[in-house]
């Protein structure tokens, strides 16, 4: 993230929505009192668009702030930028002081499969359809990859990377060239088993417990998983029959 470009942005929105009493009109006394905001409306409508893009990558639940509008339109995009610019400048601060300081993953930077299939609603806070998003976009890129619709899921991946020699209309994903060697069968018998994992062990209690909602860090580690998977299918040769 530019977080110099992102301030700015937040920067010149705080300052087109600060409330000041208009320029006066000659001739006329003004005795309501009236407020207008820095900048005219269609000046801070398109700068909005860039702020709320900002405020769902650095201000999560941003939307959900109780912030009244009724002196301004845009109190609660003011709060949230206020909040969003005080977050970033102080950011290192903040984690020094009040936890470790340790590596952060950003789901946004996981592969552009997982992200794609969750980002939609993963900003909406819904963490458990986010990941199932996610699953279902890597089962439907790893069908495109070897080019079969009639497989899918568990099944898709074993036979994907199965060591067997591939089939008229069997393609297989090679992680590495065929050497014969320990290493070689190694990684195709680990991308079996990590597929195998995900949907037994992530997608199906998914599918089981729609009543239960995960928690971000829950969710987050699940698309951490779900990215080695996707990172291992894109980077895969697709193998087929002569």
């Amino acid at each position: 993230m530019n977080t110099e470009w992102v301030i700015a942005e937040l920067d010149k929105f705080i300052d087109q929505t600060v409330m000041r009493r208009p320029d006066p009109v000659p001739g006329v006394v003004d005795l309501t009192g009236r407020m207008v905001t820095a900048a005219n409306h269609e000046d801070i409508t398109k700068q909005a668009h860039v702020v709320e893009q900002i405020l769902d990558r650095v201000l999560a639940g941003w939307r959900d702030l109780e912030v009244s509008n009724k002196s301004n339109r845009w109190n609660k995009h003011r709060a949230a930028a206020l909040r969003a610019k005080e977050a970033l400048l102080r950011e290192a601060e903040i984690r020094d002081n009040l936890g470790e300081n340790a590596p952060e993953l950003s789901a946004a930077e996981l592969h552009p499969w997982i992200w794609e299939g969750a980002k939609s609603l993963w900003q909406s806070g819904h963490y458990r359809e986010a990941v199932g998003g996610a699953i279902r976009k890597l089962n439907a890129e790893a069908q495109n990859k070897v080019d079969r619709r009639d497989v899918s899921e568990t099944d898709l991946f074993k036979q994907a990377f199965s060591m067997d020699e591939p089939k008229v209309g069997k393609s297989r994903l090679r992680r590495m060239k065929d050497d014969g060697s320990d290493t070689y069968k190694s990684v195709q018998r680990g991308a079996m088993a990590l597929a195998e994992g995900v949907f037994a062990g992530i997608r199906n209690p998914l599918s089981h417990e729609v009543d239960q909602e995960l928690s971000e860090q829950e969710a987050l580690e699940y698309l951490a998983a779900l990215s080695v998977l996707a990172r291992w299918v894109d980077q895969s040769d697709v193998e087929t029959a002569s």
